[in-house]
């Protein structure tokens, strides 16, 4: 077709090497406002990981150079893309908060040369330049990670350590402590227990003030407490028992004592008196004698519902006179009570004479509560039977009691 400035051809292209020579490129304005610019190398050491473990990096993609067999445009994008990503990414942790502040520092004129930027650039430029720029790291990021990670092993297996020798530390300090606790409890005891024993023995804190006297009857009180007042300021665990034994053993109607030391100053003496158990004549008198022959008292006539012994030769305290006092305690109170006398020539012939006349031969004083029994049974029947009969009651053998008429 014939235009009016001639037939259809195509316009002539202009020789791309000599137009770039003769013609200086003119620079676009961008077109959203950009901060001056820097160098790209500077935004990637700003990427670069510090010494603090970083969430997730990327490994470099290994990147083929233009003109090397196996590149294709494809692969080529991939590479300069998955760059420009770690490139905003690392901006974004650089002081960015989004992808568009990202994307407003770094424009496309400059992330590359001016080259990069005309109509002409293809992607195997891009892609060099891409390359370029990925050398300039200077240490892998896969490294950085690996260390980083590295370090925070070493930091969590630090603080482990810490913790194991804290509680270790703990562990044996809780067992010292309950070890220094256990002696100084033990060591506290025996100090207590030396210093009350000093105390006690030595001090006048313990000393003895009070001498108090029970149980006596016949006894005078006041004459034992003043035998026994040389023990008076003595300390209580430190007080004569030899002395005052020798001390009581002056008082014959003494039986036995018992004493009792009550801290801090008092010791308590509690007497049984000597009984007696019959009347031994004694001139116009009587003496009242206990079992072992000790003389409690003197009276002028008889007492009544006490037996009167008849030792012939004997003398108080002898083997007669202790089987005759062993044969009335046998006796039971109902019966003890009629008994008047008992006489006794040899220790294994004793009798015994009751109110109403009636005798009670006795023998020795082998199984002497079986023969009491016996007594008791037969002196019963036979108030039943012939209560106004003097009779005479063998008991001598206890198994056949006998009952006969006294002559």
């Amino acid at each position: 077709m014939k235009r009016p400035e001639g037939f259809d051809e195509r316009p002539a292209q202009p020789d791309a090497s000599a137009g770039d020579a003769q013609v200086p490129r003119q620079r676009r304005a961008p077109l959203i406002p950009r901060r001056p610019s820097r160098d790209p190398r500077q935004d990637v050491r700003e990427a670069q990981p510090g010494p603090a473990p970083q969430d997730a990096v990327d490994e470099p993609v290994a990147s083929t150079a233009p003109g090397e067999p196996g590149t294709s445009a494809r692969d080529r994008a991939g590479a300069f893309a998955g760059a420009a990503g770690r490139r905003l990414g690392a901006g974004l942790g650089a002081g960015f908060s989004t992808v568009k502040d990202r994307l407003r520092e770094y424009t496309p004129d400059e992330d590359h040369p001016e080259s990069l930027q005309g109509p002409d650039a293809t992607v195997e430029d891009l892609h060099a330049d891409a390359d370029r720029q990925h050398d300039d790291h200077e240490a892998p990021i896969g490294a950085g990670v690996r260390a980083a990670e590295t370090a925070r092993e070493a930091r969590v297996a630090k603080r482990r350590r810490r913790l194991l020798e804290r509680a270790e530390v703990r562990r044996f300090t809780r067992r010292s402590r309950h070890r220094r606790a256990a002696w100084i409890t033990a060591a506290s005891i025996v100090l207590v227990f030396g210093v009350s024993i000093l105390v006690a023995v030595f001090s006048p804190l313990m000393a003895l003030q009070t001498i108090e006297i029970k149980g006596t009857n016949r006894v005078d009180e006041t004459q034992l407490r003043q035998a026994l007042s040389d023990q008076l300021g003595t300390p209580l665990a430190r007080l004569d028992f030899d002395a005052i034994k020798k001390d009581i053993a002056g008082f014959p109607l003494i039986e036995s004592y018992v004493t009792e030391e009550a801290p801090p100053h008092t010791l308590v003496v509690t007497v049984t008196e000597r009984t007696p158990v019959v009347a031994v004549r004694s001139g116009k008198s009587f003496d009242l004698v206990d079992p072992a022959g000790i003389v409690v008292q003197s009276s002028p006539k008889q007492p009544a519902n006490m037996p009167v012994a008849d030792i012939g030769n004997a003398k108080l305290g002898s083997s007669v006179f202790r089987t005759m006092t062993e044969v009335v305690l046998s006796l039971p109170s109902t019966v003890r009570q009629q008994v008047t006398s008992v006489k006794a020539s040899t220790a294994d012939d004793v009798t015994l004479t009751l109110q109403d006349g009636s005798s009670v031969v006795w023998g020795n004083p082998e199984q002497s509560d079986a023969k009491a029994a016996l007594l008791a049974a037969l002196v019963k029947d036979h108030a039943a039977r012939n209560p106004g009969v003097v009779v005479e009651y063998d008991v001598s053998a206890p198994d056949n009691g006998i009952i006969r008429a006294k002559k």
